[in-house]
């Protein structure tokens, strides 16, 4: 992967509307792996949940290390997974309380009128800046929320000029910012961990052993930050996804202006060829099958 389409990856931002609510239980900030299941059918009818199957995780790698998900393997089911990256960084606060957006309520509401399930990991740091909209995205069955850390600082260095945050902070960077989507009252709330900028070594796996998740990374890059072309966006998403992908994009007005443009190609699209939206969960439960 070239480093111009990998710093689509380290880019900024996600939101959200009024969603429906669910009756799901919080999940735990420590977000504790449990065995490969089967997730529930896309395709099943959105309501308030009273039971809530585990996501299914992957197990440990060699020596304890972190495990890495990247796409479910090719086969002939074509499920896609779109996923949306909120990565408001932990020093930017004074670049949104002068007046930047690091939300994108537009997309949100776009994914729920085109019925896409899809799977936003989040920042703990973008939790506390709209913690009305990680509610409203937690809470809707239509959408799951993932880790991207507390800072979105780097887990390895170099790293796209971020600041890096030390092995002995890892795990305690991701629980924060668990214990973030808690406190704005996210329910929908999985297991899952993006490094920011995608940016990861042995080392970070191994420090974030005890933060007990499994590390999505993707194979899809949509190429939406800083992009002012739509359709080339689309193009690009349209032209590299194949049966089992995981797509990164982001989801910010002020760095991802386009998304929601590509998005509204990119679904019917994708549809028109037979492919089914899955959540990162699921599309981890069609792996396990």
């Amino acid at each position: 992967m070239s480093a111009l389409a990998l710093l689509g990856a380290v880019l900024v931002g996600c939101g959200g509307g009024t969603a429906d609510t669910t009756t799901a239980p919080d999940a735990p900030s420590t977000a504790p792996r449990t065995p490969v299941a089967k997730a529930p059918s896309a395709s099943a009818a959105a309501g308030p949940a009273t039971v809530r199957k585990a996501p299914p995780t992957m197990a440990p790698g060699p020596e304890g290390l972190t495990p890495v998900f990247e796409r479910a393997p090719k086969g002939e089911d074509k499920v896609v997974a779109l996923t949306f990256d909120a990565d408001m960084t932990a020093d930017q606060g004074p670049r949104a309380a002068d007046g930047e957006r690091f939300d994108n309520p537009g997309l949100i509401a776009t994914l729920r009128r085109l019925k896409v399930d899809s799977t936003v990991f989040m920042t703990g740091r973008w939790a506390e800046e709209y913690p009305d909209q990680a509610r409203s995205i937690g809470t809707d069955p239509r959408f799951e929320i993932a880790n991207h850390s507390y800072s979105h600082y780097a887990f390895a260095s170099p790293c796209y000029g971020l600041p890096t945050v030390a092995e002995r902070d890892m795990a305690k960077d991701v629980r924060r910012a668990f214990e973030a989507f808690r406190k704005a009252g996210a329910r929908n709330v999985v297991p899952y961990f993006r490094f920011p900028g995608g940016c990861y070594d042995d080392d970070a796996l191994r420090a974030l052993a005890p933060a007990k998740v499994t590390a999505v990374q993707w194979d899809v890059v949509s190429g939406d930050a800083f992009a002012e072309d739509g359709d080339a966006v689309a193009r690009q998403v349209l032209d590299g996804v194949k049966p089992g992908s995981l797509v990164v994009m982001h989801c910010t007005r002020s760095a991802a202006p386009v998304t929601e443009q590509a998005i509204r190609r990119i679904v019917p699209e994708l549809r028109a060829r037979g492919y089914r939206f899955v959540k990162v969960s699921e599309l981890m439960a069609e792996r396990a099958a």
